[in-house]
């Protein structure tokens, strides 16, 4: 099976390697300390305190080997191959929805670092998708649960 590319920007590049050094030095220590503290009571079969720092062991030891597998397969995002002409994965856009006359401002950026609080859709999202290798001034169309929304790309930024 091919090993899924992970389309990063700078920005999220460093993100995903701080949580894994984090991870790594700080969080691994905590919870080896917790199983040692727990087995210090004595008892495990019993022990809810060893039971849930071994949950968490597996939780963290997971995350850590999901975040290697997504760098091992990263593609950075250089910001100088952005272009403002057409939306690409690291492209903010402004767009307003036609219907509405609302005006939101996107990045879009790969499915590792999409975030909808920060407004980062993914590039795979329907929006993110849609688009994709539009112009300025392109009304795209996006079919979504309620139906389909029309935005008109007002701009593209770096």
């Amino acid at each position: 099976m091919a090993k899924k590319e992970v389309v990063l920007t700078q920005e999220g590049l460093k993100k995903m390697e701080e949580e894994l050094e984090y991870l790594k030095s700080v969080k691994r220590r905590e919870i080896a300390a917790r199983i040692k503290q727990a087995i210090d009571f004595g008892d495990i079969s019993e022990n809810s305190e060893y039971d849930e720092a071994k949950n968490e062991q597996a939780f963290v030891e997971g995350r850590i080997a999901l975040l290697e597998e997504k760098l091992r397969n990263a593609k950075l995002i250089d910001e100088v191959d952005i272009s403002t002409d057409v939306v690409s994965v690291g492209s903010k856009v402004k767009l307003k929805d036609l219907d509405t006359g609302d005006i939101f401002e996107y990045m879009i950026v790969g499915s590792a670092e999409a975030n909808p609080i920060e407004n980062k859709i993914s590039n795979e999202s329907p929006v993110g998708n849609a688009l994709i290798g539009e112009k300025k001034g392109s009304i795209v169309e996006v079919s979504v649960p309620a139906g389909i929304i029309k935005y008109e790309i007002m701009d593209i930024m770096k």
